[in-house]
């Protein structure tokens, strides 16, 4: 039996645990938080991570907890609620927005009990195993890769009772924007974003959400009078500072953003962690380990650099001050929007062979 090791109880390292545990491999899963810690707010999953949730034998078990697609107006507006764009609302058939907690929760339930080990940081490569998953986060101890602060900063929440929206997406300020989006229950994920310096911080968070978005259109400052500030989550937004050579050393595999840490304006983080997992559990079950590893490196590193690439131009698009950004979004065509979405979440399980014989023309 095959020994693995995975760093980070996060949901690439969760569902890589389940695939392998699911093909008879002895997994144990590192994480160095306590089991009780705060998982975090929403996230949105689109058609690429169900499908890779699929490969791994859980889709079925996220779809229950995602609920049916909200009929809602959809895409970026200005502050005071003039509609910039919308999407098509069979292009987001497929797209759902959970709670990353209850996330955690389906995803932990379908490994077996004591595989994953709390309160346990790890600083280098574990001994006695046959292969070590790096899959723990952006500031991975296992790359020596730098990251770079974006420029904006982001506050975070789902709110603590439903609130009735008249539409989904972000709305657009000049280096602000608001994102509001319904949760399955009724409630809704908000998040903030400012162009900030890095480590900018204030003596009352919360106080300075309400200062920056309470004269935002409706629902907006409803939404904020239904936030716990307590419960409101601060980042700064960092992402690779340059893309990694490889995704391999040795027995080491990188995974999510260990491996390619990327902004969030396409809404494709966890959703490239779990594609990761998905082929890299595919892989290591069809072939040797030898052949596995560098199948994994070629089939990820052009994808991820790709989507990388995409969602730093997206989010300076929309952190612009510029009024030209306004009639970008205006003017481009809801055919061409729709076919970059396709192409961002038209994911699909590639097979070995295949894998060999592009990472072969690639070099």
């Amino acid at each position: 039996m095959s020994r693995v090791a995975i760093i980070g109880a996060g949901i690439g390292g969760l569902t890589t645990a389940i695939g392998l545990q699911r093909h008879g491999w002895d997994v144990t899963v590192f994480e160095r938080s306590a089991a009780n810690s705060p998982a975090g707010a929403g996230l949105s999953l689109f058609g690429n991570a169900f499908r890779a949730f699929d490969v791994v034998g859980v889709g079925d078990a996220v779809r229950e907890i995602a609920g049916s697609p909200p009929r809602l107006p959809a895409g970026q507006r200005r502050r005071d609620g003039r509609w910039l764009a919308t999407m098509p609302l069979e292009s987001l058939r497929d797209m759902r927005v959970v709670h990353r907690a209850d996330l955690h929760r389906v995803l932990s339930a379908a490994l077996e009990p004591g595989t994953v080990r709390f309160g346990e940081t790890v600083e280098e490569v574990p001994g006695g195993f046959d292969l070590v998953v790096a899959a723990d986060g952006l500031r991975s101890g296992m790359r020596d890769t730098a990251i770079r602060y974006s420029g904006y900063t982001s506050w975070r929440a789902v709110t603590n009772r439903p609130v009735e929206l008249d539409g989904a997406g972000e709305s657009l300020g000049r280096g602000e924007r608001v994102g509001l989006a319904p949760l399955p229950d009724g409630r809704v994920y908000w998040f903030g974003v400012a162009s900030l310096p890095a480590g900018t911080h204030f003596a009352d968070e919360y106080a300075e959400v309400r200062r920056r978005f309470d004269g935002w259109h409706s629902p907006v400052p409803q939404v904020l009078d239904a936030v716990d500030p307590a419960a409101l989550v601060r980042t700064d937004v960092y992402e690779l500072a340059r893309p990694l050579t490889s995704f391999v050393r040795g027995n080491v595999v990188l995974l999510g953003d260990a491996a390619h840490a990327m902004t969030p304006d396409l809404g494709q983080g966890a959703a490239m962690a779990v594609e990761d997992a998905a082929t890299l559990t595919h892989l290591l079950t069809t072939m040797p380990l030898s052949a596995a590893l560098p199948a994994y490196d070629a089939s990820r590193r052009p994808r991820t650099r790709a989507i990388a690439r995409k969602a730093r131009a997206m989010g300076r698009l929309l952190q612009s001050r510029s009024p030209l950004r306004d009639l970008v979004l205006r003017f481009t065509p809801t055919g061409v929007v729709t076919r970059q979405l396709e192409s961002v979440e038209g994911w699909t399980l590639t097979s070995p062979a295949r894998v060999k014989r592009n990472g072969n023309r690639r070099g």
